[in-house]
């Protein structure tokens, strides 16, 4: 499976993102493993450990359930191969992954962004599902020279019908799966529009989370059994991720064509730099008691740095009519800072990715334009909802 765009150091390197263990790099991209996976891991070793010992009691139990150890670790380094099928392609094309998980329903690729043409997002989208065919085929035809009697062959052609199972439920067309991807895709060649794509995809993705759900339900309503049981938890999974998919392509739709300037807040917390601490405090604080950190300007309008409510607390009110501003401000880092004119999309991914709840905008000549703050997005984006509702 493969998710896009979209993200502290552990103990040991472990507890990465949203309760992740980071084990590592492979080529380059950092791998991390959710706690689920230790127990599909588990449970896995055990099915065939069991299998094994029953069908060949000569191996021992200690050594089936060895065997059946090393068999669910390959499983899922096939689900690796799968999700590094799509990072190569997505790194070809000058996409950035910034991960790969384990989880307990498989795998996940993060990528930096989308891909920028259709074409592109379809080979990125089949590549994972062409892995696993390639290993069918390999460990089929590896399998066939192999004593089909044998402890090998047996291991061999779970791997195979591993792969090619793994390969069919991915190009299943609905999000978040890859032939909702690969979907995804070709809706967007055809209408022109990226986030057509993404919603059509989403919502048979939805369907087929629908009907895994009912899989299971019926019998379980009609004979009382269980057997269907992780059918509920695929149903579950499509529709959580099918149904975000669809809500961020609407928001993206949106936003697009908007840049940093058009969520900019229209009473910005602005000060000049040449303003005495009195008059900062006499003008501005009990003016606009909601802000505790405003920005400071020079006489062009340029930023300069920032200044805090707190910081006046270290300065002696006898000195704040000599005080000037630019002497008790603190200087701006530029990773809070946005362009003008930069995408308000790449805006709100920059927002997430460093965690940030406001960005200071600047024009190309240093002219600061205001502050730009989550929730100023929220509201220029109900404002649409409200003149275009969907």
């Amino acid at each position: 499976m493969k998710r896009e765009d979209n993200l502290s150091k552990p103990k040991s390197e472990a507890n990465g993102m949203n309760g992740t263990i980071r084990v590592g790099k492979l080529f380059g991209i950092p791998f991390y493993i959710n706690p689920s996976w230790f127990l599909v891991l588990g449970l896995v070793t055990w099915s065939y450990g069991s299998g094994l010992a029953a069908q060949f009691p000569q191996l021992g139990v200690g050594l089936a359930f060895l065997l059946g150890l090393m068999t669910a670790l390959l499983l899922f380094s096939s689900v690796i191969a799968h999700e590094l099928g799509h990072s190569f392609v997505a790194i070809r094309q000058g996409i950035d992954v910034k991960s790969i998980t384990l989880f307990i329903f498989g795998g996940l690729a993060s990528l930096e962004k989308e891909s920028k043409t259709p074409g592109a997002a379809f080979w990125v989208a089949i590549a994972g599902p062409l892995v696993s065919l390639i290993l069918f085929g390999t460990l089929t035809v590896i399998g066939a020279e192999i004593d089909p009697s044998t402890p090998l062959a047996g291991i061999l052609g779970v791997l195979a019908s591993v792969n090619l199972a793994l390969a069919l439920f991915n190009l299943i067309p609905g999000l978040p799966l890859d032939g909702g991807n690969i979907l995804k895709a070709l809706v967007w060649k055809i209408t022109g529009n990226p986030y057509q794509g993404v919603v059509f995809a989403s919502r048979i993705g939805q369907i087929f989370g629908w009907l895994a759900i009912a899989s299971a339900l019926l019998p379980l309503v009609l004979f009382g059994s269980f057997g269907n049981f992780w059918n509920l938890l695929i149903g579950f999974f499509l529709l959580q991720n099918a149904g975000n998919a669809g809500q961020f392509a609407k928001v993206q739709e949106k936003l697009a064509g908007l840049t940093a300037a058009d969520a900019v807040n229209s009473d910005s917390p602005i000060v000049s730099a040449n303003l005495t601490v009195r008059e900062f405090a006499d003008e501005q604080i009990f003016n606009r008691q909601n802000w505790r950190r405003f920005l400071v300007t020079d006489d062009n309008g340029q930023l300069v740095g920032s200044v805090s409510v707190d910081s006046l607390r270290t300065i002696p009110t006898t000195l704040w009519s000599e005080t000037q501003i630019s002497q008790v401000m603190q200087p701006i880092e530029i990773s809070s800072t946005v362009a003008s004119d930069r995408p308000l999309l790449d805006v709100v991914r920059l927002l997430e990715t460093q965690k940030l709840s406001a960005l200071a905008v600047i024009r190309e000549n240093g002219v600061l334009v205001g502050i730009l703050e989550k929730a100023a997005i929220i509201n220029l984006l109900q404002k649409q909802a409200q003149i275009s509702p969907a």
